[in-house]
């Protein structure tokens, strides 16, 4: 039986994150051989991640990466906001971002077959390293991938992150006031009123007969208005309906910088400033957590439970 030391045992947490006693126990079952303690730590770990996999993770942090012409996007969650400050984390986030951007993978289910790095063979063996490691359940939830001139931000050190695609001319994206455009159209996004498409040309007949249905009820059920005749009501519709563009249409709406402009009259002021044509394509903005189920902590609970007074 080889000696076990507290310099082993220190090393072994190091690189692993394990506690000091399982990296004992490893370092033991393995009779001192450092590979074969974190082969066993490892494997333990899938087990303790299997356990942890059914707790609510709503938490976690959103970031993106740019290589080249190709952005990718990615939603990463874990059980509490903690763990979005933690670096080795952050890195695990990061290097995802360079699997996706290197092998472009068509879903979360491929990507988490692809190769992660010389250490570990897939992304989901990494992820389920990282939540032995933490001590949480995590799950990449989403990502994206555009390819072209694009710009992002990242909100918050990732509570939200936007990429917006755009066509440019060579000579309009080399100029440096174009990426300071391109960034003010990407907290427009994040820090105004959510836009659901481009222009008014992207919403579908459906969305747009469905709003003026809404805002003809809202008119008819209004006891001043319902005596009107349809005709006069059906004008009313279409001159409210250019507040649903305003807040559904990112053209549309006010510059958050000056409320004198829409998106649109400050994308063609840059356009003629810069001597060239801009148009916007498309955006995707990621909220983190948005839509997941939080998890509820019950303080008063678990402090009963330590005092026995549960």
């Amino acid at each position: 039986m080889a000696a076990i030391t507290a310099k082993m045992v220190n090393e072994l947490r190091t690189k692993t994150g394990a506690g000091m006693m399982e990296c004992k126990k490893a370092l033991v079952e393995a009779d001192g051989n450092f590979d074969e303690a974190i082969k066993v730590l490892r494997e333990k770990g899938l087990g303790k991640a299997d356990k942890k996999a059914g707790r609510i993770a709503a938490e976690g942090v959103v970031d993106v990466l740019t290589v080249g012409n190709t952005t990718a996007m990615i939603e990463v969650n874990a059980e509490t906001d903690f763990v979005a400050k933690n670096e080795t984390f952050k890195a695990f986030v990061k290097n995802i971002l360079k699997v996706i951007v290197e092998n472009k993978p068509a879903d979360v289910e491929t990507l988490k077959t692809l190769r992660y790095d010389a250490d570990f063979e897939t992304v989901e063996a990494k992820l389920k390293d990282m939540i032995f490691t933490i001590g949480e359940n995590m799950n990449i939830r989403r990502f994206v991938i555009v390819d072209g001139v694009s710009s992002t931000y990242i909100h918050g050190g990732g509570m939200a992150g936007v990429i917006v695609n755009f066509t440019a001319d060579d000579e309009v994206v080399a100029n440096p006031a174009f990426a300071d455009y391109a960034k003010n159209i990407c907290l427009q996004i994040a820090a105004g009123t959510p836009p659901t498409y481009v222009s008014r040309e992207d919403v579908p007949a459906s969305v747009l007969e469905e709003e003026k249905a809404i805002l003809m009820a809202q008119i008819k059920n209004d006891p001043k208005m319902a005596s009107k005749p349809d005709q006069i009501i059906a004008k009313m519709v279409e001159g409210r309906i250019g507040k649903f563009y305003e807040r559904a249409c990112l053209n549309d709406q006010p510059y958050v910088k000056d409320d004198s402009l829409t998106i649109a009259k400050y994308t063609a002021a840059t356009a003629k400033e810069l001597g060239g044509e801009i148009a916007i394509n498309s955006f995707v903005l990621y909220e983190k957590g948005e839509g997941l189920e939080k998890r509820e902590d019950d303080f008063a609970g678990e402090i009963a439970k330590l005092t026995g007074k549960a």
